[in-house]
Protein backbone atom coordinates (compact mmCIF):
# COMPACT_ATOMS: atom_id res chain seq x y z
CA UNK A 1 0.00 0.00 0.00
CA UNK A 2 3.42 2.31 0.29
CA UNK A 3 3.41 2.75 -3.41
CA UNK A 4 -0.47 4.95 -2.92
CA UNK A 5 0.35 6.39 0.48
CA UNK A 6 3.10 8.16 -0.49
CA UNK A 7 1.77 10.06 -3.21
CA UNK A 8 -1.58 11.15 -2.18
CA UNK A 9 1.10 12.35 0.17
CA UNK A 10 3.04 14.00 -2.06
CA UNK A 11 0.09 15.46 -3.81
CA UNK A 12 -1.36 17.27 -0.76
CA UNK A 13 2.15 18.71 -0.60
CA UNK A 14 4.11 16.62 1.54
CA UNK A 15 8.16 16.71 -0.04
CA UNK A 16 10.46 15.10 1.71
CA UNK A 17 9.58 11.38 1.86
CA UNK A 18 12.01 8.18 2.15
CA UNK A 19 10.42 4.37 0.66
CA UNK A 20 12.38 1.57 1.80
CA UNK A 21 11.99 -1.69 -0.01
CA UNK A 22 13.84 -4.50 -1.51
CA UNK A 23 11.11 -6.02 -3.54
CA UNK A 24 10.18 -5.81 -7.44
CA UNK A 25 7.31 -5.42 -9.09
CA UNK A 26 4.70 -7.85 -10.03
CA UNK A 27 2.04 -8.71 -12.45
CA UNK A 28 0.03 -9.53 -8.95
CA UNK A 29 0.83 -5.98 -7.65
CA UNK A 30 -0.87 -4.31 -10.45
CA UNK A 31 -4.75 -4.90 -9.05
CA UNK A 32 -4.06 -2.78 -6.51
CA UNK A 33 -0.46 -0.98 -6.38
CA UNK A 34 0.28 2.32 -7.75
CA UNK A 35 2.44 0.97 -10.70
CA UNK A 36 2.28 0.39 -14.64
CA UNK A 37 2.95 -2.68 -16.82
CA UNK A 38 6.21 -1.04 -17.60
CA UNK A 39 7.81 -1.24 -13.96
CA UNK A 40 6.99 -5.08 -13.51
CA UNK A 41 10.40 -6.43 -12.79
CA UNK A 42 12.24 -3.14 -11.86
CA UNK A 43 12.47 -2.47 -8.06
CA UNK A 44 9.98 -0.88 -6.40
CA UNK A 45 11.30 1.81 -4.90
CA UNK A 46 13.29 2.72 -8.53
CA UNK A 47 9.49 3.02 -9.76
CA UNK A 48 8.01 5.28 -7.24
CA UNK A 49 10.87 7.35 -6.94
CA UNK A 50 10.31 8.03 -10.87
CA UNK A 51 7.04 8.42 -10.16
CA UNK A 52 7.03 10.44 -7.35
CA UNK A 53 9.49 12.77 -8.97
CA UNK A 54 7.49 12.78 -12.42
CA UNK A 55 4.69 14.67 -10.14
CA UNK A 56 7.45 17.13 -7.99
CA UNK A 57 10.89 17.31 -9.32
CA UNK A 58 11.87 19.55 -6.33
CA UNK A 59 10.35 17.38 -3.75
CA UNK A 60 13.48 15.14 -1.56
CA UNK A 61 12.79 11.78 -2.55
CA UNK A 62 15.43 8.95 -1.25
CA UNK A 63 14.82 5.07 -1.38
CA UNK A 64 16.88 2.37 -0.45
CA UNK A 65 16.32 -0.77 -2.42
CA UNK A 66 16.39 -3.45 0.68
CA UNK A 67 14.50 -5.15 2.77
CA UNK A 68 14.38 -4.29 6.70
CA UNK A 69 15.78 -6.87 8.74
CA UNK A 70 16.38 -7.19 12.63
CA UNK A 71 19.97 -6.34 11.89
CA UNK A 72 19.72 -3.14 10.00
CA UNK A 73 16.56 -1.70 10.90
CA UNK A 74 18.16 0.18 13.61
CA UNK A 75 20.61 1.78 10.74
CA UNK A 76 17.38 2.55 8.53
CA UNK A 77 15.36 3.93 10.88
CA UNK A 78 18.20 6.56 12.28
CA UNK A 79 19.52 7.17 8.94
CA UNK A 80 17.52 10.48 8.74
CA UNK A 81 15.15 12.70 11.47
CA UNK A 82 12.45 11.38 10.37
CA UNK A 83 8.69 12.60 12.11
CA UNK A 84 6.12 9.84 10.92
CA UNK A 85 6.89 6.59 9.97
CA UNK A 86 4.29 3.88 7.76
CA UNK A 87 4.40 0.93 8.63
CA UNK A 88 3.71 -1.48 5.29
CA UNK A 89 5.51 -4.31 5.76
CA UNK A 90 4.39 -7.68 5.37
CA UNK A 91 3.61 -9.49 8.26
CA UNK A 92 5.47 -13.09 7.35
CA UNK A 93 7.95 -12.11 10.20
CA UNK A 94 8.18 -10.26 13.54
CA UNK A 95 9.91 -7.41 11.72
CA UNK A 96 7.12 -5.09 11.68
CA UNK A 97 6.70 -5.36 15.36
CA UNK A 98 10.55 -4.69 15.80
CA UNK A 99 10.18 -1.61 13.34
CA UNK A 100 7.52 -0.15 15.56
CA UNK A 101 10.24 -0.97 18.63
CA UNK A 102 13.12 1.35 16.89
CA UNK A 103 10.70 3.62 15.74
CA UNK A 104 9.03 4.40 19.35
CA UNK A 105 12.84 3.91 20.66
CA UNK A 106 13.45 7.74 18.62
CA UNK A 107 9.90 9.05 19.19
CA UNK A 108 8.38 8.53 15.69
CA UNK A 109 4.95 7.90 15.64
CA UNK A 110 3.99 4.85 13.30
CA UNK A 111 0.96 4.39 11.19
CA UNK A 112 -0.05 1.11 10.07
CA UNK A 113 -2.59 1.09 7.00
CA UNK A 114 -4.77 -2.22 6.44
CA UNK A 115 -6.29 -2.71 2.61
CA UNK A 116 -9.51 -4.87 3.66
CA UNK A 117 -10.91 -5.18 0.14
CA UNK A 118 -14.21 -2.79 0.53
CA UNK A 119 -12.70 -0.85 3.52
CA UNK A 120 -9.68 0.58 4.99
CA UNK A 121 -8.28 0.90 8.15
CA UNK A 122 -5.19 2.65 10.11
CA UNK A 123 -4.15 2.07 13.71
CA UNK A 124 -1.92 4.52 15.07
CA UNK A 125 0.77 3.85 17.47
CA UNK A 126 2.99 6.24 19.20
CA UNK A 127 4.60 6.70 23.28
CA UNK A 128 1.35 7.07 24.41
CA UNK A 129 -0.49 4.09 22.96
CA UNK A 130 -0.63 0.45 23.08
CA UNK A 131 1.47 -1.55 21.03
CA UNK A 132 -0.04 -3.82 18.30
CA UNK A 133 1.75 -6.79 19.80
CA UNK A 134 0.32 -6.29 23.33
CA UNK A 135 -2.80 -8.03 21.82
CA UNK A 136 -0.94 -10.23 18.88
CA UNK A 137 2.27 -10.77 19.50
CA UNK A 138 3.35 -13.26 16.44
CA UNK A 139 3.49 -12.56 12.48
CA UNK A 140 1.45 -16.06 12.32
CA UNK A 141 -2.21 -15.06 11.66
CA UNK A 142 -2.01 -11.39 12.16
CA UNK A 143 -3.79 -10.07 9.48
CA UNK A 144 -7.03 -12.25 10.24
CA UNK A 145 -6.48 -11.81 14.07
CA UNK A 146 -6.74 -8.14 13.35
CA UNK A 147 -9.88 -7.87 10.81
CA UNK A 148 -11.41 -9.88 13.62
CA UNK A 149 -10.45 -7.38 15.98
CA UNK A 150 -11.87 -5.07 13.57
CA UNK A 151 -15.22 -6.68 13.34
CA UNK A 152 -15.81 -6.96 17.18
CA UNK A 153 -14.82 -3.39 18.24
CA UNK A 154 -17.03 -2.20 15.51
CA UNK A 155 -20.14 -4.40 16.37
CA UNK A 156 -19.49 -2.42 19.95
CA UNK A 157 -19.74 0.74 18.33
CA UNK A 158 -22.65 -0.45 16.15
CA UNK A 159 -21.44 -0.43 13.26
CA UNK A 160 -21.44 -4.07 11.90
CA UNK A 161 -20.21 -5.04 8.76
CA UNK A 162 -21.28 -7.89 8.02
CA UNK A 163 -20.18 -7.94 4.24
CA UNK A 164 -16.50 -7.89 6.27
CA UNK A 165 -17.53 -10.89 8.40
CA UNK A 166 -17.95 -12.93 5.68
CA UNK A 167 -14.79 -12.32 4.05
CA UNK A 168 -13.19 -13.31 7.38
CA UNK A 169 -14.98 -16.61 7.60
CA UNK A 170 -14.67 -17.67 3.96
CA UNK A 171 -10.62 -16.52 3.79
CA UNK A 172 -10.26 -18.64 7.56
CA UNK A 173 -12.01 -21.93 5.41
CA UNK A 174 -9.26 -21.74 2.33
CA UNK A 175 -7.07 -24.70 2.57
CA UNK A 176 -4.08 -23.06 1.36
CA UNK A 177 -2.22 -20.24 2.34
CA UNK A 178 -2.84 -17.41 0.38
CA UNK A 179 -2.46 -13.33 1.45
CA UNK A 180 -5.75 -11.74 2.57
CA UNK A 181 -8.22 -10.21 -0.46
CA UNK A 182 -7.03 -6.78 -1.46
CA UNK A 183 -8.68 -4.99 -4.16
CA UNK A 184 -7.65 -1.07 -5.31
CA UNK A 185 -11.25 0.26 -3.88
CA UNK A 186 -9.13 0.20 -0.35
CA UNK A 187 -6.12 1.27 -1.41
CA UNK A 188 -6.54 4.10 -2.25
CA UNK A 189 -9.63 4.96 0.63
CA UNK A 190 -6.13 3.95 2.95
CA UNK A 191 -4.30 6.50 1.09
CA UNK A 192 -6.50 9.20 1.32
CA UNK A 193 -6.79 8.19 5.13
CA UNK A 194 -3.20 8.12 6.04
CA UNK A 195 -2.45 11.60 4.28
CA UNK A 196 -5.38 13.03 6.00
CA UNK A 197 -3.30 11.70 9.46
CA UNK A 198 -0.14 12.84 8.26
CA UNK A 199 -2.22 16.57 7.93
CA UNK A 200 -3.59 16.14 11.32
CA UNK A 201 -0.05 15.52 12.89
CA UNK A 202 1.62 17.94 11.49
CA UNK A 203 -0.57 20.31 12.01
CA UNK A 204 -1.09 19.80 15.60
CA UNK A 205 -4.74 18.05 15.38
CA UNK A 206 -6.14 15.01 18.23
CA UNK A 207 -5.54 11.85 16.42
CA UNK A 208 -7.04 8.51 17.40
CA UNK A 209 -4.84 5.84 19.03
CA UNK A 210 -4.34 2.12 19.60
CA UNK A 211 -6.13 0.51 20.33
CA UNK A 212 -8.71 3.39 18.33
CA UNK A 213 -8.63 2.87 15.03
CA UNK A 214 -9.90 5.05 11.33
CA UNK A 215 -11.85 3.04 9.69
CA UNK A 216 -13.53 4.08 6.21
CA UNK A 217 -16.04 1.98 4.09
CA UNK A 218 -17.87 1.85 0.70
CA UNK A 219 -20.24 -1.04 1.61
Amino acid sequence: MGSGIVECALRLGFENICVIDGDCVEESNLNRQNYLMSDIDELKTKSIYNRLKAINQNANITYHSIFLTEENLEDYVSLDAYDIAINALDFTSNVPFLFDDVCLSHNIPILHPYNLGWAGCVFIINRESLKLNTFYDTCEGFEAYFVSYVITHLKHLNNRKKWLEEVLEAYSLENRELSPPQLAVASWIVAGMCTNILFNIATGKNIKLFPEFYFASIM
